[in-house]
């Protein structure tokens, strides 16, 4: 069987490491993984001189502070936007495809029915808008070699995030505030790896039609119920986690209240959507990383800890 070469920016973070280790079990991939100092997707000829030899390209480098791309919306879209622009320009040139990682921020969020992947954007912070523009060039440019993997809530064992966040607060804290009125799809970061090495598959092979994909787990649930089910898995009492309205935690960019995706464009390409949120957590909290957080704040109770009074 022919090598497939891939090339995965933003290799360091949360969902780009996972991706570099489930490449790294097939004995098919050649992967490069450059770091953010080895390769500046913002720099055109750098960009162009990657992704020359690759077959696949996969954009998990981004910006993703919500909050600063509120106050630094220009820099958020020279990363989140015009690399991407680079990007796809550069794939075009060499014949590659580009699978880009996008979010669920460029939809209003305002609507209690799950987005189709077609739904009318209308993102509501900069954020969302400076992935619109990633979403934007990916299609223009490879309107048949461009896919855009649209993502959410995402969590793994390399890097900050709200379920480790979780984990970590309840060995310091009796009890957790923790937002109820946001609806969203918690994606462990593995699940969607392998599925994204299964969609550049299907996609060399001309199963899986270019366009837009929403890879985020199956169901819904809130911030809350995602902390209360941590908790059970990790063997911690969901009790102490106390249910408030998002206006308890102001943030300068605006939230979507409901950031559910449908999955349809899946079953087209002939592949199963990602499993329910559900058990993707179970998984994760059953790998080390996730369990020592668990054993860690389960030992904090057991000694009697005395937790400071919430503010």
């Amino acid at each position: 069987m022919t090598t497939t070469t891939w090339l995965v920016t933003g290799a360091r973070g949360l969902l780009g490491r996972d991706l570099v280790e489930e490449l790294a079990a097939d004995p098919n991939a050649t992967v490069t993984a450059p770091s953010r100092a080895q390769l500046d997707i913002t720099d055109p000829t750098a960009v162009r001189a990657a992704v020359a030899g690759q077959r696949v390209v996969v954009n998990c480098a981004a910006w993703t502070d919500v909050d600063g791309a509120e106050r630094s919306e220009r820099a958020a879209t020279a990363v989140n936007g015009t690399a991407v622009r680079h990007l796809a320009r550069a794939c075009a040139e060499h014949g590659a495809l580009l699978l880009h990682l996008s979010t669920d921020y460029v939809l209003p969020g305002d609507t209690p029915r799950p987005y189709p992947e077609d739904a009318s954007t209308g993102p509501v912070n900069a954020y969302g808008r400076s992935k619109l523009a990633g979403e934007r060039a990916v299609a223009e440019l490879l309107p048949h070699a461009g896919y855009v993997v649209r993502t959410a809530w995402l969590y793994g064992a390399h890097g900050r995030n709200f379920v480790a966040t979780m984990l970590e607060l309840a060995a310091r804290q009796a009890t957790l505030d923790v937002v109820a009125d946001q609806h969203g799809q918690p994606t462990w970061s593995r699940a969607l790896a392998r599925r994204l090495a299964v969609l550049g598959r299907a996609a060399l092979a001309g199963r899986a039609p270019a366009g837009v994909y929403h890879g985020t787990a199956a169901g819904h649930t809130t911030w809350y119920g995602l902390a209360r089910e941590a908790f059970r898995l990790g063997g911690l009492d969901p009790e102490r986690i106390r249910p408030v309205g998002s206006a308890a935690f102001p943030r300068p960019a605006a939230r979507p209240t409901y950031g559910v995706l449908g999955h349809g464009a899946w079953p087209r390409a002939g592949l199963p959507p990602l499993p329910r949120w559900e058990v993707q957590l179970a998984e994760a909290m059953s790998t080390p990383a996730f369990a020592a957080l668990a054993t860690a704040a389960r030992a904090s109770t057991d000694r009697g800890a005395t937790f400071p009074s919430p503010a």
